[in-house]
């Protein structure tokens, strides 16, 4: 489904943005679905690529069976594509943005948005990304903790110290704005941290509930059959310039795309400073097509003064119209 954009629009300063895990819940889609002939058809060309029924499973499945992180890529994925497409639908064209980002899996959602991957083909790789994940978790089990009220310089140093010291691995593995951070590693390595981070300033530091050590190299032996997946498929050059996680820096090349998502596996997310960047590119506003606000929430952080729109519903598509209709 073609996805036009309206070029030379006077909302320029737009920014796309697409969550990632952690901003999954049961009931996700089924307002948009409810709303938008377009996000009910995507649900089924999702149901229909995968073999299997995810949009029964995001309206009514139990929370374990959506928290499997093997089911909720994809659905995060499905949902944020299903948010894109209505939005679509009821404008007609969306205004050109002057970038997207997706925060970890979500990068994949703003990638199919940029019409780099098909939707197809990025369903198929987050279901993917998220077995070799899973089964790098049962591996090597791990976990991933957010910290508080610590700069992220000190947070970095104070992991790199921890894991000479004990020789294990921890790392910071998402810098999400200038007062959270998350690290992600072994058992002890992040409770080591978490104890120490404590005792240097940190306001608090919560345990996320995961057994995964997302974006560290705890993922590394998954490495070689994650790169000879993105191998498999073919990349577009990005109609819009997607920030990459792990640079914080504009891609639209194909193979530097791929390099991206080949090292966003164990590398960490830059996400404050892709928002940066964005804001460096001429953002003045951002949308979150998605489940959840929890990048509207983050970007508040960041920049207070930023108008920001999560899309997850009927009522929150037209308020972003109505905005659209102020700014023209």
């Amino acid at each position: 489904m073609p996805m036009p954009f309206i070029p030379g629009s006077r909302t320029e300063g737009l920014a796309y943005l697409f969550p990632g895990q952690g901003s999954q819940t049961v009931g996700m889609g089924v307002a948009l679905s409810e709303f938008s002939t377009a996000a009910r058809e995507t649900w089924a060309e999702a149901d229909s690529v995968l073999a299997m029924p995810l949009s029964r499973l995001c309206a009514e499945g139990s929370g374990a069976d959506l928290a499997d992180t093997v089911n909720t890529q994809p659905a995060l994925l499905a949902v944020s594509i299903a948010a894109w497409r209505a939005a679509t639908e009821l404008l007609g064209q969306l205004p050109t943005p002057v970038g997207m980002a997706g925060h970890s899996m979500g990068e994949f959602s703003a990638l199919v948005a940029a019409e780099a991957i098909t939707f197809a083909d990025g369903l198929r790789l987050v279901r993917e990304r998220g077995r070799l994940m899973k089964e790098m978790g049962d591996r090597c089990p791990g976990r991933m903790a957010a910290v508080l009220g610590m700069k992220a310089q000190d947070l970095r140093v104070l992991c790199a110290q921890v894991a000479a010291e004990t020789r294990t691995v921890v790392q910071v593995a998402n810098d999400n704005h200038p007062t959270q951070q998350v690290i992600s590693g072994t058992l002890q390595g992040v409770e080591e941290v978490s104890r120490q981070a404590r005792s240097q300033g940190a306001q608090r530091v919560l345990p996320l509930a995961v057994s995964i050590a997302a974006h560290s190299p705890l993922m590394a032996p998954a490495s070689p059959r994650w790169q000879a997946t993105l191998n498999q498929i073919s990349i577009s050059p990005a109609r819009v310039p997607v920030i990459g996680n792990t640079t914080a820096q504009p891609l639209a090349d194909p193979e530097a795309i791929r390099t991206e998502l080949g090292a966003q596996l164990e590398g960490g997310v830059l996400w404050r400073d892709s928002m940066c960047t964005l804001q460096g590119m001429g953002a003045t506003a951002a949308v979150e097509f998605g489940s959840g606000s929890v990048l509207t929430g983050i970007q508040r952080k960041i920049d207070r003064k930023m108008p920001c729109f999560p899309l997850q519903n009927g009522e929150d598509l037209q308020r972003w119209q109505s905005w659209l209709r102020t700014q023209s």
